[in-house]
């Protein structure tokens, strides 16, 4: 029986598809490489240099995205580039404030303890250094988790879990906060990809070291029955009119930087020189004082 104090993931099954996803990665890097060139976009737009930079994941698409835009690249010096079948996340090797800027393309969804990971990222950043790390959302691969969890209780009368958990939006900028870093942000992107056949998904997973890595397994074996009435269900419920199926992605991307004294802080409560209502031009009320209807 699974122990759910170790989290979700089997950290071992975690390096091991990474390692295996190696040779085929970039033939399906398509979603890595987008969050690459967005998380350049976000750097373009702050004025700064970086002069250590950790990539953690992406297999150097973000190194390579840096290099083609000049500007950016004459603003970082060193890149140091490493992924999640190199390093244990949740134990970095990293001194602290060793970086300026932490970069993650879609690596810190197969963490355990991502609160703990981020505190440790944080640690490893000076002072007013910057965290940026996408990461697979809630949503991600919603057609293909339904279709598994309906076939495998139509077949085998009960589902176990197929596809790995993800955060939620709304708990990213919470997390930041409690691992410590100022002005915490978090927003989405959803992105729908098209194929032609359930298989190929299940292709470009394995390619992308994307697929299962849960502690705890279905009772059930991935039958090629179960697998089969799964597929049949995906093309009967998202296709498009073409007969292509949807995948979703839902890339959640976490902004937050290491505290400094220079950083906007919130005004201390009763500080506010102009009251709210007289800004407003109304009526201040206590809270227990009705407004007058007359």
């Amino acid at each position: 029986m699974s122990n759910p104090a170790l989290g979700p993931f089997e950290p071992r099954l975690v390096r091991q598809r990474k390692r295996r996803a190696r040779a085929t990665f970039r033939d399906a890097s398509f979603l890595h490489e987008r969050v690459a060139a967005d998380l350049a976009d976000r750097l373009e737009v702050i004025p700064r240099p970086f002069e250590r930079v950790l990539a953690l994941g992406g297999r150097g698409l973000f190194s390579e995205e840096v290099r083609r835009r000049p500007e950016l690249s004459a603003r970082i010096a060193t890149i140091l580039e490493t992924d999640l079948d190199q390093i244990d996340p949740e134990h970095l090797p990293f001194a602290p404030s060793a970086f300026d800027l932490i970069v993650s393309p879609l690596a810190l969804h197969w963490i355990n303890d991502l609160p703990g990971a981020l505190i440790q990222l944080r640690l490893a950043l000076k002072p007013d250094g910057l965290l940026l790390a996408s990461l697979f959302g809630g949503e991600t691969l919603t057609e293909l988790r339904l279709s598994l969890i309906e076939a495998e209780f139509e077949l085998a009368g009960g589902a176990g879990p197929r596809v790995s958990p993800f955060a939620d939006l709304q708990d990213i900028a919470g997390l930041l906060q409690r691992a410590g870093f100022a002005l915490p942000a978090a927003d989405r992107d959803v992105v729908a990809v098209r194929y032609g056949e359930p298989m190929r998904l299940l292709s470009d997973l394995r390619a992308m070291g994307e697929t299962s890595a849960l502690r705890e397994r279905s009772p059930h074996g991935m039958s090629r029955r179960i697998l089969a009435r799964a597929f049949e269900i995906y093309r009967a419920r998202y296709s498009d009119d073409d007969k292509r199926i949807r995948a979703t992605f839902e890339i959640l991307t976490a902004t937050g930087w290491a505290p400094h004294e220079s950083q906007q802080k919130p005004l201390r409560p009763g500080s506010a020189k102009t009251r709210l209502a007289d800004a407003l031009k109304t009526t201040e009320q206590s809270a227990g004082e009705k407004p007058d209807s007359g």
